[in-house]
């Protein structure tokens, strides 16, 4: 082999080292690139959550038929909302708030502190309003603090009055009418099955459909024909 032809096959060897240099560095500094990307993405964006699935419906039942309805579920505690299953559901009883122009959203709000003043247990299903707003305390699955001996299978629903004879005004008595029909619908019920708190413990409550048999006869005919327009 010549000196010249030794020197071009060193060169080629050389070259050949350069050229894989060349391409690990190429292969180093692209990893590199990318873990600095990932670090600073991290940094900028945060670690990204799973999503929480927020529930918008009223407990297991769809809103098909029913009045509004303002769901602002109690948080879970053994004053107000022990989260009890009901063993089924026979009844709807209706209540008045007994507090002359006591509102839908107070009554809710007086359930809620309950989890921290612990005063007594006391709770609703639905409380409707002096102008018919309907608020959803409990879900429909579980147990309310309000009818004593019947908590475990019926809904309650309480109501607001402007003064003290408990007579309801027309907006709450609408929204009763319509909700208690809904209800009953819903869960194959019918103007029977629905009573008052009166009628479970003797109490004066609704105290206007109380000492008003003729108003609480027509209040069923009414959820009666509500009911047969389903």
């Amino acid at each position: 082999m010549t000196k010249r032809t030794y020197r071009s096959a060193k060169g080629k060897e050389r070259a050949k080292k350069q050229e894989k240099k060349a391409i690990i560095l190429l292969i180093i500094a692209a990893i590199a690139v990318i873990v600095v990307a990932v670090v600073c993405g991290k940094l900028i964006f945060g670690k990204r959550e799973p999503e929480k699935v927020v529930k918008t419906s009223i407990d297991p039942l769809t809103l098909e038929g029913a009045p509004p309805i303002d769901v602002q579920l109690l948080t879970p505690n053994e004053y107000s909302r022990p989260q009890i299953e009901l063993d089924k559901i026979d009844g709807i009883v209706i209540h008045y708030l007994a507090n002359p122009m006591s509102s839908a959203q107070a009554n809710r709000n007086y359930f809620e502190n309950l989890k921290d003043t612990h005063t007594t247990k006391a709770s609703s299903h639905f409380v409707i309003g002096l102008e018919g707003e309907i608020i959803q305390c409990i879900p429909t699955t579980e147990i309310a603090y309000t009818s004593n001996d019947r908590n475990a299978d019926t809904l309650s629903i309480e109501n607001a009055h402007p003064d003290e004879t408990g007579k309801f005004t027309e907006a709450t008595y609408e929204s009763l009418v319509e909700l208690t029909g809904w209800l009953c619908w819903r869960h194959g019920l019918d103007s029977s099955d629905v009573i008052r708190h009166h009628d479970v413990t003797g109490k004066i409550c609704p105290k206007y459909f109380v000492e008003h048999e003729d108003a609480w006869e027509q209040f069923l005919s009414d959820v009666e024909a509500d009911i047969a327009t389903r």
